[in-house]
């Protein structure tokens, strides 16, 4: 019987739904984390030195996190307390590390179990410190929020981060399988319904166990297709939260793809931010980014089509002016690509800061009294529009400076020419120097 069960106070014989009832007994029986508790794995070779040190699982829902802290505390034999961030205060914290405080008086260890770790403030996680480091309990915090971003730094340095991987077709069919067991009998699916059932539970193995209950019951009299598990089931929303770390993981892969000049993971990751209910405006100016950093000189369009999907989308709205945001995120993808405008800006920001106390050269001071005129301001300016060819190749740097290049094209795209025009002139500049 599932301890969930019994801290409830139901007897073995009350219903207990399908996940819960093929809860993995023991730790090779957990689906889709191999890495993790394998015998090569971090939290395997823990099991076998007997050498448990605390540790955060990070991962999304329906993962296996509450059931490998169980059986960690099986394998490890120590007590097992479970406790959720979303219901338990202060008090509920200092009442578990008073217990396994007496706990550990009579020579038996605790772990224990916050679930949704990060939902307790910085206080309540600096709390867990004494008591991990005196080795009272072997913490072991679940949270589906990166860690970097949700917990101390000091909680952090006293446990160890795993990551628990979406199950992957395979492991979920062999849920599946499992289930049909417990069950005694087959879903009532096609192939292709199968293969349906198995992409409505998007890598959350309770949520694909709920599914395959909910078909057992309704127990259809000719087995589903495809459309047929589309009609049956509601599929969940997709897994994106616009405040927290799926945002910035998708706007990365966006970026990314986008800047790796492919423009179908480009268009899929925009329907991902879009289909996730991400404001298209907060795509719209990244995308304006984008064209200015990624592609620059090398494809000056770029930054005015971006700058006119903002404007269309801001004039039509959803859903129609979303077609001009993906108009300007394929052709980003496929601009010529160059951040030397960026790159040569951050230069000039650096070197400004180092030198921001020199003054022009006085030959390109404007001189609009006698007394500037008399202390050299202007004096020997070349006006380039009367020299041969439109270049004096003057000094425009301060004078205790040496030149500097900050602007380095790729030649690729526009830039090619600016660079070919950027190199005469450097030429120029030389031969009129010497």
């Amino acid at each position: 019987m599932s301890d969930l069960f019994k801290s409830a106070g139901l007897e073995a014989s009350a219903p207990r739904p399908l996940a819960d009832r093929l809860r993995p007994q023991v730790i090779e029986d957990v689906a889709g984390q191999d890495h993790l508790i394998g015998e090569d794995g971090p939290i395997g070779r823990m099991l076998a030195s007997g050498r448990i040190a605390s540790m955060i699982l990070w991962g999304p829902p329906g993962v296996g996190k509450t059931t490998i802290a169980r059986l960690i505390a099986d394998h490890a034999d120590l007590e097992f307390v479970q406790i959720s961030a979303v219901f338990s205060g202060v008090a509920d914290l200092r009442k578990a590390f008073e217990a396994a405080k007496a706990r550990r008086a009579t020579g038996r260890g605790t772990l224990l179990f916050v679930d949704e770790i990060h939902r307790f403030n910085r206080a309540q996680q600096d709390g867990f410190l004494p008591y991990v480091e005196e080795g009272i309990v072997t913490l072991i915090g679940a949270t589906t929020e990166n860690p970097s971003f949700e917990l101390n730094g000091a909680l952090l340095s006293r446990a160890q981060v795993f990551v628990l991987k979406r199950l992957d077709e395979a492991a979920l069919a062999g849920l599946l399988t499992r289930a049909e067991a417990e069950m005694g009998r087959d879903l009532p699916l096609t192939p292709e319904g199968r293969e349906a059932l198995i992409g409505f539970s998007d890598g959350d193995g309770r949520y694909g166990l709920t599914l395959a209950e909910e078909i057992f019951a309704v127990n259809p009299k000719m087995p589903l297709d495809g459309k047929g598990i589309a009609k049956l089931l509601q599929k969940r929303a997709p897994a994106y939260d616009k405040s927290r770390d799926e945002h910035y993981n998708i706007i990365s892969a966006l970026h990314k793809s986008m800047r790796g000049s492919d423009p179908d993971a480009a268009l899929y990751w925009l329907a991902r931010m879009l289909t996730g209910g991400e404001d298209p405006l907060y795509i719209a100016r990244r995308i304006v980014r984008f064209a200015s950093e990624d592609i620059g000189l090398a494809d000056p369009t770029a930054l005015m089509i971006a700058n006119e999907a903002e404007k269309t989308y801001r004039f039509l709205g959803s859903p129609e002016g979303e077609l001009a945001i993906a108009h300007a995120v394929v052709h980003m993808a496929t601009a010529p690509k160059s951040n030397a405008v960026y790159a040569g800006f951050k230069a000039a920001m650096k070197a400004a800061k180092e030198t921001g106390s020199y003054a022009p050269p006085k030959h390109i001071l404007n001189a609009p009294t006698k007394l500037m005129k008399d202390i050299g301001y202007g004096a020997g300016y070349a006006y380039d529009h009367n020299v041969e060819g439109g270049f004096s190749g003057q000094n425009y740097f301060p004078d205790e400076m040496k030149r500097q290049k900050f602007y380095d094209p790729k030649g690729i795209g526009r830039e090619a020419s600016i660079k070919e025009r950027l190199e005469q002139w450097d030429a120029l500049r030389k031969a009129r120097q010497d």
